[in-house]
């Protein structure tokens, strides 16, 4: 376990990596008593001050809930992190390349809450009920700390890597189709280079959201009336480069599309 001091530490390193574009050196190998609860402490922390910095909490990302990522990255349980307001992009969004450190894109579908949702005890049917509305999302992928030789507890205090969300498609209510099997195809530059389907995230892409509503309970927190809830990506992370167009194919939900300049 890690002490108060070098918690805060860490977290003053992160806001700095983020502003600079510099990945700082693996936490594990620095710390390497450091465990997933230090990870979160971290995130708290990291979380407090970019609010106190005045940006604005809109919901919460999962990550790691498929066997496509969990193979990709070599780690097996589930995380969480942080979504702000300057976060979030609309489709077609012509994003800053050079904003992200080694940006990777990965398919999604966002929940959003109509009613607050809290563990714990909470069910998939409880997410179901709370939810307003899915839609087809993005998520890119952004790095604060170095990746090679990344663990759970570098993604962790990491913010699980977001770095923001692009929304589009067709929103639809939880119960007008089977979420298990909203498909897309993902291209890059015409090219297809990855296809999933939404049952790719723990069997069924609510699960993830209540697995988060039981896990955030024990810090005495919970989701939230209008949060957008990241459900976790149902393929393998995609680099990109400067000038790249990506564009996911959702069939009757529609489809999400940024470029990279």
């Amino acid at each position: 376990m890690l002490d108060q001091h070098t918690i805060s530490r860490i977290a003053d390193e992160l806001l700095d990596a983020a502003r600079t574009h510099t990945p700082v050196p693996l936490l594990t190998a620095r710390y390497p008593e450091m465990t997933v609860e230090d990870s979160y402490a971290v995130q708290r922390l990291w979380r407090t001050r970019n609010e106190e910095a005045g940006r604005t909490l809109v919901g919460r990302k999962i990550g790691l809930t498929s066997r496509a990522m969990q193979e990709a990255t070599g780690i097996t349980e589930p995380d969480y992190g942080a979504i702000f307001d300057d976060m979030v992009l609309e489709t077609g969004a012509s994003v800053g390349w050079h904003r992200y450190t080694r940006p990777r894109i990965e398919v999604e579908l966002a929940f959003v809450l109509r009613r607050d949702l809290s563990g714990p005890g909470c069910t998939l049917v409880d997410v179901l009920n709370a939810t307003d509305y899915v839609m087809p999302a993005l998520e890119i992928l952004d790095s604060r700390i170095e990746m090679e030789g990344r663990t759970i507890v570098d993604t962790i205090a990491d913010n699980a890597a977001m770095g923001a969300m692009v929304l589009g498609g067709r929103p639809v209510r939880p119960d007008a189709v089977d979420l298990r099997w909203i498909s897309a195809i993902l291209y890059k530059n015409q090219t297809v280079e990855e296809t999933g389907v939404a049952a790719g995230v723990l069997d069924h892409p609510a699960a993830g959201v209540h697995w988060l509503a039981n896990k955030i309970a024990a810090h005495g927190d919970g989701l939230k009336a209008g949060d957008t809830i990241l459900a976790g990506s149902f393929t393998r992370p995609l680099w990109v480069g400067q000038g790249d167009t990506i564009h996911a194919d959702y069939g009757p939900l529609g489809a999400v599309t940024c470029h990279f300049h």
